[in-house]
């Protein structure tokens, strides 16, 4: 299974907290890692993304560019916990490559888990993308780290 990790691009600060959208600087960033995503995400790839307004817009940067579909999962709103996420991306059973919008500090806990075994409350900075990707082997399930994009370096 593939897992791709993108956090939302920056958003202006305000309340409700569900309804932020992304600043001018965030429809950049996103749109910056959507023109690096499209190009090595194969067609098949299911795009989920948090009900907050600004992870949708994040993913929109990708669907709108390339005609793809998107799946809004009320379980990666912000403060879900790493067990439900997994549970949602169906880690790391999933047949197909899933791209999962959604918040800090659940995807620094997520890729920290994956990656070392230990939750940790790793920074993902925003609009970075963190490709994971699981293998079996002697019958345990590991993940390796693919590829970590950030806007900025785009």
């Amino acid at each position: 299974m593939e897992l791709l990790l993108w956090r939302h691009a920056e958003a202006e600060d305000g309340v409700p907290d569900m309804g932020r959208k992304l600043t001018a600087k965030g429809e950049k960033q996103a749109r910056r890692v959507a023109l690096w995503l499209n190009d090595r995400l194969p067609g098949s790839a299911r795009i989920v993304a948090s009900p907050a307004m600004r992870t949708q817009q994040t993913a929109r940067a990708l669907i709108d560019l390339y005609e793809r579909k998107f799946k809004i999962a009320p379980q990666l709103a912000p403060g879900t916990s790493v067990e439900e996420f997994l549970r949602t991306v169906d880690w790391p059973d999933a047949r197909s490559t899933i791209v999962a919008v959604g918040h800090q500090p659940t995807l620094g806990l997520i890729a920290s888990k994956l990656l070392s075994g230990i939750e940790q409350p790793w920074s993902i900075k925003k609009g970075a993308l963190w490709w994971l990707s699981s293998r079996t082997e002697d019958g345990d399930s590991a993940a390796t780290l693919v590829a970590m994009v950030h806007p900025g370096l785009l």
